[in-house]
């Protein structure tokens, strides 16, 4: 953890965090994508002393397993399920405006909220062996091998037996992990600059405006959504405690409302492809300012709906806190019955689907199939893919070692 972003006898306008004694958490504790061991602060953030035994919507709460934070994991269950049902969703929006407009709503938070957490947890990321070591195993790793697998998975379910394995090509939902890779690499970088999120947010807009970037490693997403992180680097334990205030609870209830409804009036005249960073304003066949404005705009009511979304968050444990540890798994797992729903022409094939009593019909089941992938025992399953220890393809390192055996002896 960097001590400061202050230059030598300056202050800055915005410092990150200051340091603190990292807690290791497993890789499987991380956000979709986000396989790697971060290093989250000793103390519980985003909740006050009080708020770890009561959580002021609930009540008494159990304590929760050393070194893992309920409110985090309970964040990142809920936003896996939006994420899932989401995907639900894109097959039912041509048919339906209220679908389009709720699967608008979504898309607006549910990606910045948890590139926003990966930021928290990567604040104390630099170059040190074990964390490179830490990367490598639970981000590119994970990446290499989904991305074959969803290659392989494509050419027998779309029958496309062509369909070509590119790692520079991320397909479905293994952007996120190349895109998690390069962010955490340039943390050090934010740490160093004086304006980092003013910084980020020039360098979204150019991208919004660039249509030669290509598509490697869906650059345009990893350079669109890099405020969100950079955000989460900027984040303080107050301020997760500021959002969930009773007064930002009651507050969000309305904002969210005008949210839907500016979705619905939306959803006919605007393309949802804004809201996958995906594409420069030109690609989309807008002008290039609308780039700009809709970066800028998008970036606002992101902040605003994911501020929302973790207003309600519960910061107790609670019956899917232990699912939070597994949502890596459910991220890149669901992704294959996403997929072959379409591949196989499901929601062509049955008409009801598209009926309001079918679309909460498939909203439950993504719930349902997302939440059993961020089990445990789908988690031992899958964790040589997914957490792969890997210790023979490394050197050992003396000061990992030794901070192994100072732990020890305490």
């Amino acid at each position: 953890m960097t001590s400061s972003l202050r230059p030598q006898g300056q202050e800055s306008r915005f410092p990150l965090p200051p340091a603190v004694e990292p807690v290791p958490v497993t890789a499987s504790g991380g956000v979709p994508g986000a396989g790697v061991e971060t290093d989250a602060p000793a103390h519980t953030p985003g909740v006050s002393e009080k708020t770890r035994s009561t959580d002021k919507a609930g009540g008494a709460a159990p304590a929760a397993p050393a070194g893992r934070d309920s409110f985090f994991d309970n964040a990142k269950y809920l936003a896996i399920v939006f994420v899932a049902m989401g995907h639900s969703w894109e097959p039912l929006t041509d048919g339906s405006r209220a679908a389009e407009a709720l699967y608008m709503l979504v898309y607006t938070f549910h990606m910045p909220a948890f590139i926003l957490i990966s930021g928290y947890f990567s604040r104390s990321f630099d170059m040190r062996p074990d964390r490179l070591k830490r990367l490598v195993t639970g981000i590119a790793v994970p990446y290499i091998l989904f991305e074959i697998a969803y290659t392989f998975f494509k050419r027998w379910a779309d029958d496309d037996p062509a369909h070509p394995i590119s790692l520079l090509d991320p397909w479905y939902l293994t952007w996120f992990l190349a895109a998690l890779f390069v962010w955490r690499m340039s943390t050090p970088l934010w740490k160093l600059v004086r304006w980092p999120l003013p910084l980020a947010l020039g360098i979204a807009v150019l991208a919004s405006i660039s249509p030669d970037i290509g598509d490697d490693l869906d650059f345009q997403r990893v350079l669109q959504f890099l405020p969100f992180f950079v955000a989460g680097l900027l984040m303080k334990p107050e301020y997760f405690r500021m959002v969930r205030s009773r007064k930002v609870r009651l507050l969000s209830l309305p904002v969210g409302a005008c949210a839907l409804l500016l979705a619905y009036w939306a959803a006919p005249r605007m393309t949802s492809a804004w809201f996958y960073h995906r594409d420069s304003a030109q690609e989309l066949g807008a002008p290039w300012w609308a780039g700009v404005v809709m970066t800028l705009a998008l970036f606002g009511c992101s902040v605003v709906l994911t501020a929302c979304f973790l207003a309600w968050v519960p910061g107790r444990r609670t019956w899917f806190t232990v699912l939070g540890a597994g949502t890596l798994y459910g991220y890149l797992l669901h992704g294959f019955l996403a997929k072959g729903s379409r591949f196989w022409g499901w929601f062509d094939d049955y008409e009801w689907l598209h009926k309001p009593a079918g679309e909460v019909f498939v909203s439950l089941v993504a719930a349902a199939v997302v939440t059993a992938l961020c089990t445990p025992p789908v988690q031992r399953a899958f964790r040589f893919a997914m957490e792969p220890k890997l210790e023979w393809a490394f050197r050992e390192d003396p000061a990992a070692q030794a901070r192994e055996r100072a732990a020890a002896s305490r």
